[in-house]
């Protein structure tokens, strides 16, 4: 359970082995005034450290160890911690009260049993599961107030972690904390003319996990969108695609916006500015004329460029033959 070299072994993993067959609920208590001279080797805190190495032990501890109403609310943690794929989630645990903490441990949760992540005490400092050096590191190492990053996180990281302060006096406190993992792509917005009915197309559409919700708006007073219609496309990477139409109208410039959110993360807004109908028409007539006078200006300097061609040859041959007559002469 925590990344400790020492582990039961031979001799020592039957021990506690039996240890916990006699008995099975209340071995911290018993170990505690525990004081076999021919077993002085193995400390309160040495056994502490090889428990936890020893998952069996450490379920023992955590399952059976009675604390003290109100004891669970010693650790405040966020209960839910959402994450963009690809990003870092941070988790975090506090004790609220000061106990004799002799070492802090990151679990995750896999619903039969826990894997160590990492752990920290004042003897061993930080140490990290080498499965998860690339990818889990500390950003507070504390005895009392505990934080750790998980890096790029991907859809596999998503689930339930545990983070234990193993004390003296009060056993393992466990606090837990579930990171949720979403993806969202977009939103990308788009407008087209509609002329039956009268108006603009409004579409937006956005790609997630789990899918994402869509929300057309129309920013400025005495404007509305109708006919509302959402479609939704399951992808075969396990996103939906999610799209929104709604007609605009509108006589004069305005402004559409579209939101896009998954779950309770921050939603991404975009706004959009669609031209009115009128300003649409101006624009096009002024692209047209700007077009044909370029057009016929082009014509006019081709056709000069032509003509002083011509005019050049013309003088030309005309300078040859007169040097002709005058040599003959």
């Amino acid at each position: 359970m925590v990344l400790v070299k020492v582990k039961p072994t031979g001799f020592w993993k039957q021990g506690l082995r039996a240890l916990i067959r006699r008995f099975p609920m209340q071995p911290l208590f018993m170990l505690r005034g525990w004081k076999c001279k021919w077993l002085k080797l193995i400390s309160v805190q040495t056994f502490y450290l090889l428990n936890l190495d020893y998952p069996p032990l450490n379920r023992l501890f955590r399952s059976t160890t009675v604390f003290p109403a109100g004891l669970a609310a010693l650790i405040q943690t966020q209960q839910t911690v959402l994450a963009a794929v690809g990003e870092d989630a941070p988790l975090s645990c506090l004790l609220l009260e000061t106990k004799d903490v002799q070492q802090v441990t990151w679990q995750k949760d896999l619903g039969n049993t826990e894997r160590s992540i990492c752990s920290y005490s004042e003897y061993f400092n930080q140490t990290v599961n080498p499965d998860f050096e690339d990818k889990v590191q500390f950003t507070e190492a504390g005895l009392q107030n505990n934080s750790i990053v998980i890096r790029n996180v991907t859809e596999q990281d998503e689930g339930c972690y545990l983070c234990l302060f193993n004390t003296f006096s009060a056993g393992a406190l466990t606090g837990r904390t579930c990171l949720k993992v979403y993806e969202l792509h977009g939103p990308v917005l788009n407008v087209c003319r509609s002329s039956s009915p009268a108006g603009s197309d409004v579409s937006c559409s956005a790609t997630g996990r789990p899918a994402p919700t869509v929300t057309l708006t129309a920013p400025q007073q005495n404007l509305s969108l109708s006919l509302y219609n959402t479609t939704r496309v399951s992808n075969s990477n396990g996103t939906v695609t999610v799209t929104t139409t709604a007609l605009l109208s509108a006589s004069s410039s305005t402004q559409v916006g579209c939101s896009v959110s998954v779950l309770s993360a921050a939603p991404r807004e975009l706004l959009l500015t669609v031209p009115g109908p009128s300003e649409r028409s101006d624009h096009g007539l002024d692209e047209r004329s700007g077009s044909s006078g370029r057009d016929r200006r082009a014509l006019i300097i081709s056709v000069m460029v032509f003509f002083i061609g011509i005019g050049i040859f013309i003088l030309k041959k005309t300078s040859q033959k007169a040097g002709q007559i005058i040599s003959v002469g």
